[in-house]
Formats: structure tokens, C-alpha cells, sequence
């Protein structure tokens, strides 16, 4: 009787182990990510996906020897991407580039802002006894209460009628009137064969300047 309680003990010892063994163990904590929140992990640059392969010493040589040039200003996308298209063909690489440039609009003459709504009628009122009769009270935004005297193209049209205004007693100025605009420049590297002449390609465009730039 005694052996075969031992027997039944040892039997029920054997399944309690296998069981714990089985499922009593606790998974395993995940590894800890390998970069914090929102930042790219590192990876060598041999390890990226269609990494560019380095350039070999004689590209460089020839990258070190080319020479480029750049042709602008255009006024217009449409200008710079038309010449682009006909040059592309002729040239080993080409590309554009965006300036800013300041534009005249013209010349102001103009008695400078007034206190007062009042003060400005007044002065105009001035004028009109002087037989000034070109002028306008600007009523609104930034000039509120300017008196505008003309916009001329010219700047020595403007000087003549401020000092015509002067002559009468009035504070008159001139102010140029400037825009910011954006142009277009195209580059391109020039080829090895001498004589290039981008003019052949794009003729009368005597509008253009041409300048040497650094090679891309």
C-alpha cells in the first residue's frame, strides 16, 4: 500500500513540474526600442536602400573640370522652363534657380500724412486755392491722410512737379515706388567640345545676361 502511494505522489510531482515548466513561466519583456520617440534610427549609409555608390576618383576629376554658366534674368516660369527645354538636349546637366529683384513702379509725389482727417481736407483745400486740381486725399490704409499729388514714370517728371508744389508753399516728396518681383536663371555645365554658344540655341534673346557660376 505505502509503495503505491509513493508511486501515485512521484506521478502527480511529475505533472505539477511539466505544468509550471509549460505555463507558468512569465513571457519575456520586450527589448527596449532603439531609439526614443520620433526619432529616425540610424542606419549606415551602405545599410540604405538605393544608396547612391561613392563617386570614383576619375568622376571627380572630371566633375572638378567642368565649367558652367548661367543665362537670365527671365520674367516668367514659362520663359525659364522653354529655355530649359531647348537647351537640355545640348548641354551635360542643367538646372534653374529663383531671385528676388526690385522692380520700379514708377515715382510718387505727395504731401506727407496729416494729423487728422480735418488737417487733410484742409490742405487740400489749400491747394485747390493755389489752382492745384491734380491731387487726391487718400482716406484709407497705410497713406490714410497722405495727399497724393501724381505717379510718374519718369523721375525727372516727378522733381518737376514737386517742385512746382514746393514753389507754392507745400512740404511736397518723392518716393519711389518699388516691387519685389521673383526671376529665373537657368544653369548648365558647358560641354567639353570648345565654342558652345547658348545664343545659337535661343536666338533673339539679346535680353539675357550670361555669368559665370560655381559648377553643381
Amino acid at each position: 500500500m505505502f509503495y503505491r502511494l509513493l508511486f501515485l505522489l512521484l506521478i502527480a510531482f511529475n505533472i505539477g513540474v511539466a505544468a509550471w515548466l509549460a505555463f507558468g513561466r512569465a513571457p519575456a519583456a520586450p527589448l527596449p526600442p532603439a531609439t526614443d520617440p520620433g526619432v529616425p534610427e540610424l542606419k549606415l549609409l551602405s545599410e540604405r536602400a538605393g544608396a547612391p555608390a561613392p563617386i570614383a576618383p576619375e568622376s571627380r576629376a572630371a566633375l572638378a573640370s567642368d565649367r558652367c554658366e548661367s543665362i537670365g534674368p527671365f520674367p516668367t516660369q514659362a520663359d525659364m522652363r522653354g529655355a530649359m527645354q531647348t537647351l537640355t538636349p545640348h548641354v551635360p546637366r542643367i538646372q534653374y534657380r529663383e531671385e528676388q529683384t526690385h522692380q520700379s513702379r514708377g515715382f510718387w509725389v505727395y504731401l506727407p500724412a496729416l494729423p487728422s482727417r480735418d488737417a487733410a481736407l484742409a490742405a487740400a483745400r489749400a491747394l485747390s486755392a493755389k489752382n492745384v486740381r491734380d491731387y487726391y486725399v487718400v482716406t484709407a490704409g497705410d497713406q490714410q491722410n497722405t495727399i497724393s499729388l501724381g505717379l510718374f514714370h519718369d523721375r525727372v517728371n516727378a522733381d518737376t512737379r514737386r517742385a512746382q508744389i514746393a514753389a507754392l508753399g507745400f512740404n511736397a516728396q518723392v518716393s519711389e515706388r518699388v516691387e519685389t518681383l521673383p526671376v529665373y536663371w537657368v544653369d548648365f555645365v558647358l560641354p567639353a567640345q570648345p565654342g558652345f554658344n547658348w545664343q545659337a540655341w535661343l536666338p533673339g534673346r539679346s535680353d539675357l545676361q550670361t555669368q559665370t557660376v560655381d559648377c553643381f
